[in-house]
């Protein structure tokens, strides 16, 4: 009998550095992976959709829940600076400039447009508090494992 479960978890790292490159805050935290972004991936297998591209932060807390296709209150969403994928693990990374995404940001999610498209996962976080000089960096890795 041959038994296969197929697990997919996202880590995610939050960094706040201020105007002279300090940190100010670090997070760690886990995602959840939607109702919509497991559709997502399904489709991916059997059709070209588009591929995830932006991540986007935002100031709502209401807690992840399956069927979020967006997130709260997004504040702003940004292209990967940088993406990769091996052996079942993809890493994201988006960073946030000084005057980019100011605010007190709470939830995060991986989306596949500029606007609306789908939402890959999201997450919420304890709040970080982005002054207009600080730069907000954050890399979010999705394993997929069985």
């Amino acid at each position: 009998k041959m038994k296969e479960d197929l697990k997919i978890k996202g880590d995610v790292i939050l960094t706040l550095t201020d105007e002279s490159g300090n940190l100010k805050q670090r997070q760690e935290i886990k995602n959840l992976v939607v109702t919509d972004g497991l559709n997502y991936i399904s489709n991916k297998i059997v059709t070209s959709a588009t591929t995830m591209s932006r991540m986007a932060v935002g100031t709502g807390s209401t807690a992840a829940s399956a069927g979020q296709t967006t997130l709260v209150t997004e504040l702003d969403r940004n292209t990967f600076s940088s993406v990769s994928a091996s052996n079942g693990v993809c890493t994201f990374n988006a960073q946030w400039a000084a005057g980019d995404a100011t605010g007190a940001i709470t939830e995060a999610g991986i989306f596949n447009a500029a606007s609306g498209g789908d939402m890959l996962c999201r997450t919420v976080f304890d709040t970080v508090n982005k002054a207009a000089g600080d730069s907000l960096a954050i890399t979010w890795v999705v394993t997929i494992s069985v």
